[in-house]
């Protein structure tokens, strides 16, 4: 949604009806994620991708089914090895595409609201129902953090409205998405409605600490990969604009000061770069005492030894010595700066996902792994089922869960 943002805002400032498919479950390998979307308008325009081009001319044919006055539904489409290989794509898989119109000024007035919420990286969630007897296809809930106003919109009873608002606010804390079944009136443990929860988290943070060459490059790596990036340094010749052109934000002041007066969540990645003990130590000291999902710090491997024994004896228990990924980063036989930016860069996403950090041509089985994907990405199914295809497929059910 974000890759595509103010074409939408735009179609919704002017008035101009579109329809709005959205991948909402992927199985096996497929080229987007879920939340991935496309927008056919009036004008027959196109913007977005669900699939990067070997289903798109059919997802079109049916947005503008349903932008014509069809109702809005879901539609599965099988990729086949060949097929999608074929189209430049080596994949394969499945995926669950959910097509609806925002027409009436109504709809486009309330989706403008949710636009606007995630131009400003404000949470918000949409739950959409998927399919059901007891629910229309295309109801819309839109919630918020409790703290910040009740649910609007509503999927067609209270009982799922409250328990759906309760599922939603707990993916948005974790910036998660995915697809979630209810039975009649929001009753647990039931498989009757399937309702795909869309999380827009503000993007997760990157705090980079020491104003080095490593850094600067480490900062531009972190921004394509999505991170809302700071640099930190203590010394003002180094911590200037000028010099990290691509950070978000950079301070000066001592890192540890900074660390822990400044948010850190779950997202939260923690990269120091400092590589001098008197900036290191009670900076990773504080680091460890955060939820962060990654630490990572720079030096040798005596910098390290070293590093561990001051840790220690500043009284970081074993546990949480353990979170420390040092000497930073995968062993690519990296030399540059740019290069060991991305030893960091895979480092974490191989702590985010589970990988291996190994060769994909030395390994079987699924390519991709299973698990939340945070600010707003998906929750896959992960399973390796593979159709012939693209043929689409019209079940009542919708899609297969892709979250407990």
């Amino acid at each position: 949604m974000r890759d595509i943002l103010p074409d939408l805002r735009a179609r919704c400032a002017d008035g101009t009806p579109f329809a709005l498919a959205t991948v909402v479950a992927v199985r096996g390998s497929a080229p987007r994620d879920p939340g991935a979307v496309l927008a056919v308008d009036a004008r027959g325009q196109v913007a977005g991708s669900v699939s990067g081009g070997c289903v798109e001319s059919d997802v079109y044919e049916v947005a503008r089914e349903v932008l014509a006055g069809a109702e809005p539904r879901v539609v599965s489409y099988g990729i086949s090895d060949d097929e999608a290989f074929g189209v430049g794509l080596t994949c394969g898989g499945t995926i669950d595409v959910l097509v609806r119109a925002y027409a009436s000024a109504a709809e486009l007035a309330d989706l403008a609201r949710v636009l606007d919420l995630i131009a400003a990286d404000r949470p918000v969630a949409e739950a959409t129902v998927l399919g059901g007897d007891a629910a229309r296809t295309g109801a819309r809930l839109t919630v918020r953090p409790a703290a910040e106003g009740p649910a609007t919109g509503t999927l067609g009873d209270s009982g799922l409205d409250a328990a759906v608002t309760e599922d939603a606010r707990g993916l948005l804390a974790q910036g998660a998405t995915g697809v979630q079944r209810y039975g009649a009136h929001g009753r647990r443990r039931m498989q009757e409605v399937s309702v795909f929860i869309r999380s827009y988290a503000p993007p997760p943070r990157m705090l980079v600490f020491g104003a080095i060459d490593h850094a600067a490059a480490t900062a531009r790596i972190g921004s394509f990969l999505g991170y809302r990036v700071t640099v930190c340094d203590a010394r003002p010749a180094f911590a200037t604009r000028e010099r990290f052109p691509t950070a978000d934000s950079v301070v000066c002041a001592w890192p540890h000061a900074y660390l822990e007066t400044t948010e850190v969540d779950s997202r939260t990645v923690i990269c120091v770069l400092t590589h001098d003990p008197k900036f290191d130590v009670p900076l990773l000291a504080a680091a460890l005492r955060t939820p962060a999902a990654y630490i990572g710090a720079m030096g040798s491997r005596r910098t390290h030894r070293d590093r561990v024994a001051r840790l220690r004896a500043a009284g970081v228990a074993e546990q949480d010595l353990a979170r420390l990924a040092s000497p930073v980063g995968l062993d690519l036989g990296a030399r540059t700066p740019e290069e060991t930016a991305v030893s960091i860069a895979a480092e974490i996403i191989q702590h985010r996902w589970g990988g291996t950090g190994r060769p994909l041509g030395a390994l079987t089985g699924a390519i991709h792994h299973g698990g939340p994907i945070h600010d707003g990405g998906p929750i896959h199914d992960g399973g390796p089922t593979h159709h012939d295809g693209p043929t689409r497929h019209g079940g009542p059910d919708g899609p297969h869960p892709t979250a407990d």
